[in-house]
């Protein structure tokens, strides 16, 4: 046996209780929820806007970033519903590179869990804080996820974990939205059955214990593109895709039908500026067909506040990716008031 166990982590009550959320902000999160809730059952004709940075790597920057989206929002409040996208853990397709904040709170340092789980817990308290938006992550490991459970207002199962099954019976015991990727081949059908294992009630083991749920009537699916087995990007946005999509949701008995359509990864083929192209296709589409318009209740968008990528290195430019390329501020706050005027 090569593992070596350094020191055991705090359980989730513990953490939560050293770093509490105050009550004003869990009635605000409380209202949140309820409006995201009413999007996604169709009592809401909202549109989701999740937007942010690729990966949250930099408190600062990400709240500055947050602190200037909210000014967005209050504007567009009556057509949008924005998310910001605090993503703290990164999968890695090869395992090597910066796995996100939960991983390494600073991303010159050698990982560190423990400070990991406090960081990114201190960061999502503090966006909440500073601007009054509740954030989404990504479901990156299913039993991390009990250190943000009372402050998260929509997770994301991503392409490469959405068919494992403890992210599926996981996500059927949460209480907001859950988004399932479709996976890295684009098949559409492993993408619906898992929403249809999260809608379902299970049992299973969590965290040591005999868990029960009463599934997640919420979760939905994500359009992200996959890759063919030589490695090209097939897109899924197009109104074909969309219309292919309504009619297996057809077939299903599924609750609250619904699609989130991610404009970067494969769709965009990584090519970070053609998000603001693929948007405007995907209101085109939304706008032409009665159906899809009920269907599709938001975007995913990567965006920072300065456009582009970068390495990791000893001066990192501040607010820039050090993941995957976003879009940067100027372009995000136009595209942003552009969605509401289209939606």
């Amino acid at each position: 046996m090569s593992m070596v166990i350094n020191h055991e982590l705090p359980l989730p009550d513990k953490l939560k209780a050293e770093y509490p959320v105050p009550e004003r902000l869990c009635e605000i999160k409380r209202k949140r929820d309820r409006e995201i809730r009413d999007i996604f059952t169709g009592k809401s004709d909202k549109f989701v806007v999740l937007v942010g940075p690729c990966s949250a790597d930099n408190e600062d920057s990400v709240c500055e970033y947050v602190n200037r989206l909210k000014k967005v929002a209050d504007k567009v409040s009556d057509k949008l519903m924005i998310i910001p996208r605090v993503y703290t853990n990164k999968p890695r397709t090869t395992g090597d590179g910066y796995k996100g904040m939960l991983h390494q709170p600073d991303p010159d340092k050698e990982p560190d869990l423990l400070a990991g789980i406090i960081a990114i817990r201190k960061l999502h308290i503090r966006v909440m804080e500073e601007t009054g938006l509740t954030s989404a992550d990504e479901m990156l490991y299913p039993e991390n996820r009990s250190y943000l459970d009372d402050v998260l207002s929509y997770e994301a199962v991503g392409a490469r974990s959405v068919e494992n099954q403890q992210h599926r019976l996981t996500a059927s015991g949460m209480d907001i939205p859950v988004g399932m990727k479709n996976p890295t081949s684009g098949d559409l059908a492993v993408m619906l059955n898992s929403v249809t294992a999260a809608q379902h009630p299970h049992r299973f083991i969590y965290r040591g214990c005999d868990v029960k749920t009463s599934g997640n009537d919420l979760a939905h699916t994500i359009l992200r593109g996959g890759v063919d087995r030589y490695g090209k990007n097939i897109p899924n946005y197009h109104y074909e895709d969309l219309a292919r999509l309504a009619e297996m949701y057809a077939k299903r008995d599924l609750l609250n039908p619904a699609v989130v359509v991610d404009v970067n990864h494969s769709n965009s083929a990584k090519q970070y500026k053609e998000q603001i192209r693929i948007v405007s296709e995907v209101l085109h589409s939304r706008n032409y067909n009665p159906d899809l318009k009920k269907l599709v209740k938001g975007v995913m968008i990567e965006s920072y506040l300065v456009e582009g990528r970068q390495d990791i290195c000893e001066n990192l430019t501040y607010g820039q990716s050090i993941t995957d390329p976003c879009i940067g501020w100027e372009d995000t706050e136009r595209l942003i008031y552009d969605i509401a005027e289209k939606c």
